[in-house]
C-alpha cells in the first residue's frame, strides 16, 4: 500500500498522482474530497508565499467526481494586496477541472494584538486519548478510511446524529513531505458530513458540493477535532457544519453544502 495519499509526478510540479488512499466512500472509483481539497491547500501555501502572512479561509467548490488518477493542481495570486490577498486554484483530471478554490491569505499582526481576555476564544473538547478509536464502516479494503484515524468523543459512524470526532490523517499528503496544518484541516474537515450522518448510508446518498473552511488560527499537532451537525431538508438539500478544535481550544468552522438523495437514484 502507498505511504502518501499523493506521488509528484517527477517530470511535472504541478502533477500528481493519485494513490488508493484518497479513495471515498461513494464509488470505489472516486476520490474522498478530503484528500484533494488538502492538496489543493498544499499549493495554495506554495504559491508566490509572503513571510507573516496565512490562510484564513478556504473555499472549495466540487466539480464532479475526482477519479483515481493523476490530476494537474495550479494557482495563482488573483487579488494582491499588502494585507490581504486571493488565490485561486484549479485541480483538474486530464478531462478538465474538477475542483476549484478561492483561499483568502491574510498578514499576521506584528506585534500581537492585546485582546481583551473575555474575547478570546476559548473553550475544548475531551482529547483523542479520552475519546473511542472508530474504524470507518467500508466494503473497500484501501482508501481514506485506511489512510485515517477517527477517535469519537460522542457519536459514531453507526449512530445516527451529532458527534465530536478526533481526525488524524496517518500519511503525508505529498509523499516527502510533512503534513502542515492547513493541510490537515481541510483533509478532516470534509468528514464533517460522514461523522454527524443522520441518514442510514445504505439508503441515502449524502455527497457535499463543496467545502468552506474558516481557520482563526492555525491548528496545533496532529488531531483536529469536528464538532459536527447534519441538517437533512425533505427538498433533498441539506447542510454539514463543524466547530474545528484543537487540544488548545476552538480554532475554525467548516461548512459543506449537500446533496440528498435514495442510493441508485
Amino acid at each position: 500500500m502507498a505511504d502518501a495519499f499523493y506521488l509528484p509526478d517527477p517530470s511535472n510540479p504541478d502533477r500528481f498522482v493519485s494513490t488508493e488512499l484518497t479513495r471515498g466512500p461513494w464509488s470505489p472509483d472516486a476520490q474522498h474530497a478530503g484528500p484533494p481539497s488538502a492538496l489543493l491547500g498544499h499549493v495554495i501555501e506554495r504559491c508566490e508565499p509572503r513571510e507573516g502572512f496565512q490562510v484564513g479561509r478556504v473555499a472549495v467548490e466540487i466539480l464532479g467526481p475526482i477519479p483515481l488518477a493523476p490530476l494537474t493542481v495550479t494557482a495563482q495570486v488573483t487579488r494582491p494586496g499588502r494585507s490581504v490577498e486571493l488565490i485561486e486554484a484549479t485541480l483538474s483530471s486530464d478531462h478538465g477541472p474538477v475542483m476549484k478554490a478561492n483561499a483568502w491569505r491574510l498578514r499576521r499582526a506584528e506585534p500581537e494584538l492585546e485582546l481583551p481576555a473575555q474575547i478570546v476564544p476559548s473553550g475544548n473538547r475531551p482529547g483523542p486519548d479520552q475519546a473511542v478509536p472508530s474504524v470507518f464502516p467500508s466494503a473497500q479494503a484501501v482508501g481514506f478510511h485506511t489512510g485515517t484515524e477517527y477517535r469519537f468523543v460522542t457519536g459514531s459512524f453507526t449512530e445516527p446524529g451529532p458527534a465530536v470526532c478526533w481526525i488524524r490523517i496517518k500519511y503525508p499528503i505529498v509523499a516527502g513531505t510533512t503534513p502542515s496544518p492547513l493541510e490537515r484541516a481541510l483533509a478532516a474537515a470534509d468528514s464533517g458530513n460522514g461523522v454527524s450522518s443522520v441518514l442510514d448510508w445504505s439508503r441515502y446518498l449524502f455527497i457535499n458540493t463543496d467545502l468552506t473552511v474558516t481557520l482563526h488560527r492555525q491548528p496545533v499537532g496532529e488531531w483536529v477535532c469536528l464538532d459536527a451537525n447534519t441538517h437533512p431538508q425533505p427538498h433533498g438539500i441539506g447542510l454539514a457544519e463543524s466547530a474545528l478544535f484543537d487540544d488548545k481550544g476552538p480554532l475554525g468552522r467548516s461548512t459543506q453544502t449537500l446533496l440528498l438523495a435514495p442510493r441508485g437514484r
